[in-house]
């Protein structure tokens, strides 16, 4: 994949190759039902049709609708948006004219699938959000969809918004209240655990509000067919004890986005859980996560771990159950 991001840059060049209207949707994050009223208003579709009768997109055919969503999520009108598409000088002017893109995010080198996540997104487009994350998760799964889908649009929009004052707050809202609901929706079933298997607890220390990667670790494990408590944000110190006292965990894993919230004795406090019978006590495997923890050796109790990246932390999380 291109990381320009020129339209057509990562598309079939060929009509042999060329893709359906189902699949040019969901790649850019517009309804099916969208693309066909843009051809049907605005002549902006696909030239060739195969057998007389399905619509096949090729490279040339997405760039132009491309470029549609593009100044369409600019506040662009649809009718002017589609003949600035039409016509390639005309839409190098349309650009010059909107002073470089200043509705585009810069995401870098990510699957289109992420492009047009984060296009739906900026338009606030919440049918189109569902859809895009709906198909990411069916045909990727949790671990990369988060990982190559979701967080980079994420981490773009949140650029943005620190960049734009207030001005990308909603987009933000919208497209975090998506991924979580989409990340406690299973996609499919995996392996039961056995029943006697005790569960990995997930939590956000006091004072952490960002959930979102738990959620989706949490999702991972549960793909995984290992079972989980997950508590959210900001657990009291408390709560967590006590959760934790009856629960009995096998593993904890603690959620701090920033250094503020990353808090040393909550650490100790969960690694001196015991529970069993006198003799046989048990404690958890104590498990720090996220960018507010430091990295540095034995900045902990002894035995604790940082995790890092959800595909580690899930591996790791599953060794465990298999020691």
């Amino acid at each position: 994949m291109g990381a320009s991001g020129t339209p057509g840059s990562s598309w079939p060049s060929d009509v042999g190759a060329a893709l359906t209207t189902g699949t040019v949707a969901r790649r850019l994050g517009v309804a099916p039902t969208t693309l066909r009223s843009w051809e049907r208003r605005y002549g902006i579709g696909p030239v060739h049709r195969e057998q007389g009768r399905h619509r096949r997109w090729t490279s040339q055919d997405v760039g132009r609708v491309e470029e549609m969503c593009r100044l369409t999520a600019l506040g662009v009108p649809p009718a002017e948006a589609a003949r600035v598409a039409l016509q390639g000088a005309e839409a190098e002017a349309s650009r010059s004219r909107h002073g470089g893109e200043p509705g585009a995010l810069s995401l870098g080198n990510v699957r289109q699938e992420c492009r047009g996540l984060a296009r739906a997104a900026v338009r606030l487009d919440a049918p189109a959000v569902e859809a895009q994350l709906r198909s990411t998760l069916g045909e990727h799964g949790f671990t990369t969809g988060w990982e190559e889908v979701m967080a980079p649009a994420l981490h773009a929009i949140g650029r943005k918004w620190a960049s734009s004052g207030e001005r990308y707050v909603e987009v933000e809202h919208l497209l975090s209240w998506h991924v979580s609901s989409v990340l406690r929706r299973p996609v499919g079933t995996g392996a039961a655990a056995p029943a006697a298997v005790a569960p990995v607890l997930l939590t956000c220390v006091p004072g952490e509000q960002h959930t979102l990667p738990l959620e989706a670790l949490t999702a991972v494990l549960g793909e995984r067919g290992l079972p989980t408590r997950m508590f959210g944000a900001a657990l009291p110190a408390e709560a967590l004890y006590e959760a934790v006292r009856r629960i009995g965990p096998s593993a904890v894993v603690l959620w701090a986005h920033s250094r503020g919230t990353a808090d040393r004795a909550l650490v100790h406090l969960v690694t001196g859980v015991e529970w069993g019978v006198r003799g046989a006590r048990t404690h958890p495997a104590v498990l720090v996560a996220g960018p507010g923890w430091s990295t540095a050796a034995g900045a902990y109790a002894p035995g604790v771990e940082r995790l890092t990246g959800l595909r580690t932390a899930a591996d790791r999380i599953e060794a465990l159950f298999a020691s």
